[in-house]
């Protein structure tokens, strides 16, 4: 190649390199299509799929509300169970956030038959896609501990709601309560 073919060829691939950009943020899904969880084939579950029919378990619990009211405010009691926090960008429950859940499953052993939703924030930092994820390796954390710890698994429910309730360009200490996941009870 002459000079004049690697000086254009080059003048070209800058051009192409600088016009290309980067990609655009991509638009945060609508909540409701969200994934709640995993099933047992490994799937994901639409809210409507997690609901468990008690009379084949044989585990004494109520029927649930269903459909898209089941998350709905009016439907879950939050503040009688504690919150557990996390570190950022971190999904790892922290030693000092465990005796919260030791609270938590002694009070789902007095409570049998009550359902609890575990659910995942994060700060706002971060896509909206990878927020979710990390919202609902979050829950899914809480959800293995409280299993360890002696509370049935089909009590438990999973959704992940990543930075939609996050305060945006929020100060440390509202970011840091913004990385949680509130332990919920859903009524029946």
């Amino acid at each position: 190649m002459n000079k004049v073919s690697k000086f254009v060829c080059f003048i070209l691939i800058g051009a192409s390199v600088l016009l290309a950009g980067c990609p655009k943020k991509p638009k945060r899904p609508d909540p409701s299509a969200t994934t709640v969880g995993m099933g047992p084939s490994g799937m994901s579950l639409s809210p409507t799929e997690t609901n468990v029919n008690p009379d084949t378990l044989g585990t004494g619990l109520e029927k649930k509300p269903e459909g898209p009211d089941r998350y709905k405010e009016e439907n879950l009691e939050r503040g009688v169970l504690p919150t557990v926090y996390f570190d950022f960008d971190r999904s790892g429950i922290k030693a000092s956030e465990r005796v919260k859940l030791e609270q938590a499953a002694k009070w789902c052993a007095e409570n049998k038959g009550k359902q609890v939703l575990l659910e995942g924030h994060c700060d706002w930092r971060g896509t909206a896609e990878y927020n979710l994820g990390l919202g609902d390796r979050r829950s899914n954390a809480v959800k293995e501990y409280l299993a360890k710890v002696g509370v049935e698994v089909v009590r438990l429910e999973v959704l992940s709601k990543g930075d939609l309730d996050a305060k945006e360009n929020g100060t440390a200490a509202e970011m840091t309560k913004d990385r949680r996941v509130e332990i919920v009870i859903i009524k029946q």
